[in-house]
């Protein structure tokens, strides 16, 4: 994506300037959050790694930067009239947070087999749920039935440009405090974060290269990127739920122009993963996120020379505690 500001605006959802906006906007209702090391996983990947703590954000997930952002920005007669979306889970819990934080009505779509955990989250901030079946075409016409009964707004969770910048603003607070990373990498579900990481990279340290990761059961990214064309999720199978979903018309450009590669790892080294975090760096995250680790210490074992500094977001740790995958 190495191209100037104006061809950028033309070419793709948003610019720099979108992610620098909505992180005036959003700074005063989300959390700076930390950025932890851990020793004895330096040593199990074989380089130092910094994790940017999402599960620290409120609500659990980055995704609450995204829907402060699309919220914010809303008039106050789409807020009167409330919003709609589609959601697995933190979308969705987000979404009912930030209108919950503005009064306003929001109307969530949830497949029936999100997580309990994630569903009483959504309860919790207000969200009023609809369960639809477990596909994403089901997800969407539910969301678009209840839009024109209630005139909602809808706020996809990935595909939207408001949704985009306020997930980039992760990735700029990310570079300014560790200024020095030599690749960023993130999990790429339906491209919202890492697209918004792509924004901020490119208008920050557009030489910084940058890593997606995919669960090999949701590896519609990786697929797209060989064959140089879109290829939408089909029939997704992994325990990264936050993962399943397949990009959108808005978030593949950014992959397909600046994302250099793609790291995939399965479940069963996602669970290894997850479990050694969760007991050495005490680190509630979710298998979204441990598949990110995984696919690196695959990645830097194979490479002679690896990077020296390499930055991860660990994007949620909203866990079902009574359905731990290692049980």
């Amino acid at each position: 994506m190495q191209t100037t500001k104006n061809e950028r605006s033309e070419r793709y959802a948003v610019s720099f300037q979108d992610v620098v906006a909505a992180s005036q906007r959003i700074a005063t209702v989300i959390h700076k959050t930390p950025v932890f090391t851990c020793e004895s996983l330096d040593r199990l990947i074989g380089t130092r790694i910094f994790m940017k703590c999402e599960n620290f954000q409120k609500t659990g997930a980055f995704k609450y930067r995204g829907a402060s952002n699309a919220v914010m920005r809303m008039t106050p007669d789409q807020r009167i009239a409330g919003v709609v979306t589609h959601s697995s889970g933190n979308h969705a819990g987000a979404i009912a947070a930030a209108s919950q934080r503005v009064g306003c009505t929001a109307h969530i779509v949830m497949p029936s087999n999100s997580t309990e955990v994630k569903k009483a989250a959504v309860r919790s901030y207000g969200g009023a749920i609809t369960e639809c079946l477990p596909t994403l075409a089901d997800r969407e016409k539910v969301s678009v039935e209840i839009q024109q009964a209630t005139g909602a707004t809808m706020i996809p969770p990935f595909n939207h440009p408001d949704i985009i910048a306020g997930q980039g603003t992760c990735a700029l607070e990310f570079m300014k405090q560790v200024p020095y990373l030599d690749v960023m990498v993130s999990p790429i579900g339906g491209g919202g974060l890492m697209s918004g990481t792509c924004v901020a990279v490119d208008g920050v340290q557009p030489k910084l290269p940058i890593w997606g990761v995919e669960p090999t059961g949701a590896a519609d990214a990786h697929e797209s990127k060989l064959k140089g064309e879109w290829v939408p999720q089909t029939n997704p199978e992994t325990i990264c739920d936050g993962l399943r979903t397949s990009l959108g018309d808005l978030t593949w450009p950014f992959i397909r122009d600046r994302v250099d590669e793609i790291l995939l790892a399965d479940d069963k080294q996602t669970t290894r993963m997850m479990q050694f975090i969760w007991e050495r760096s005490k680190l509630i995250i979710e298998p979204s996120c441990a598949v990110v680790l995984a696919a690196l210490k695959e990645k830097i074992g194979s490479m002679d020379s690896p990077p020296a500094h390499v930055g991860v977001i660990i994007g949620g740790g909203n866990v079902d505690l009574t359905n731990l995958p290692w049980n």
